[in-house]
């Protein structure tokens, strides 16, 4: 893909730990390349230590990879007007306790260089935006985890980063904390801009990406569109039946058809819908009411499990 078109490139990404008195060698990240496109949310997932964290800490220059390359908006990520451009959240913030939020959030913007009165002004609408008003006067120390999660990803938005990079951004947040963090980060998308994260939870990443990667054992495992990556080779199909004679389960037995249920009321799982018509007319010869057809989708979490127990 032309630099141009993405924000974040890695190509053949290795990070080798070496680790304890013998140096004991750990390949975190073997030979990972994908990309980001310019205004798209991309989700990064995978189980405990399969490298992810290592990825987004090479992408920051947070740790330095063994080899590859790693370019941010066309430019290598060691150029610093490239890293001025993103904004991050890790998994565990360390935000300083004795602070209140909004210095703490002053504090950031001067980091970045922000004008005072834009600073300012950003500070007061994420504190609004993130639901922490009410805790405005209250030192950090005493905030609660999921509070602290809102006001790391306040500090992550706060200069309009172009690209932001959360690691498990929905961590210790309640359901309303998760569905105000989900909009914000449809916000940003829908301002043009990128996002890459990480989460284990995977009904979260299924609402919000345009694209995901998995990554197992420090290398890809899946990567693409999330309607490609989730449209299963062979739909399955699943009918409900009811007022059912034991002579229709026989014949529907005999046909091989898998059926669940008992004695009158049926679920039939179909295989691919090329039988669908068939079955449907035989049911109804036979006295029986057809109460529902459910196409199965595969879900994020079927692709997932069926990732992590492959070979």
């Amino acid at each position: 893909m032309a630099s141009e078109e993405a924000t974040i490139e890695i190509t053949d990404l290795y990070k080798t730990y070496h680790i304890g008195f013998f140096r004991k060698r750990v390949e975190a990240v073997r030979g990972i390349s994908f990309h980001v496109k310019r205004g798209e949310i991309f989700g990064f997932i995978g189980p405990n230590g399969a490298g992810k964290t290592s990825t987004i800490k090479a992408i920051l220059r947070l740790i330095f990879p063994t080899r590859g390359s790693i370019r941010l908006f066309g430019m290598p990520n060691s150029d610093c007007r490239a890293r001025l451009r993103l904004g991050y959240l890790p998994e565990n913030p360390y935000i300083y306790q004795y602070l209140k939020p909004l210095e703490f959030l002053e504090l950031c913007g001067r980091l970045t260089e922000m004008a005072a009165e834009k600073r300012r002004q950003r500070s007061r609408l994420l504190i609004e935006r993130l639901s922490l008003a009410d805790a405005v006067d209250r030192p950090i120390g005493r905030f609660s985890k999921g509070m602290l999660q809102r006001l790391g990803l306040a500090q992550a938005l706060l200069h309009e980063p172009e690209l932001l990079i959360l690691d498990e951004p929905f961590s210790g947040l309640d359901p309303i904390g998760r569905k105000d963090v989900r909009d914000v980060l449809l916000e940003h998308r829908n301002q043009g801009k990128t996002l890459l994260f990480t989460s284990h939870t995977l009904s979260d990443v299924e609402m919000l990406c345009d694209r995901v990667a998995i990554v197992k054992q420090g290398r890809l495992s899946a990567l693409g569109a999330l309607d490609d990556l989730l449209e299963p080779k062979e739909r399955r199909v699943e009918v409900e039946l009811s007022e059912v004679s034991p002579q229709l389960r026989e014949q529907l037995a005999s046909i091989g058809v898998n059926i669940q249920g008992h004695e009158r009321e049926l679920t039939l799982v179909l295989q691919g819908d090329e039988m669908l018509p068939s079955v449907i007319e035989t049911a109804m010869k036979n006295g029986a009411r057809v109460i529902g057809i459910r196409p199965h989708r595969d879900t994020l979490e079927d692709l997932f499990l069926r990732q992590a127990a492959s070979g």
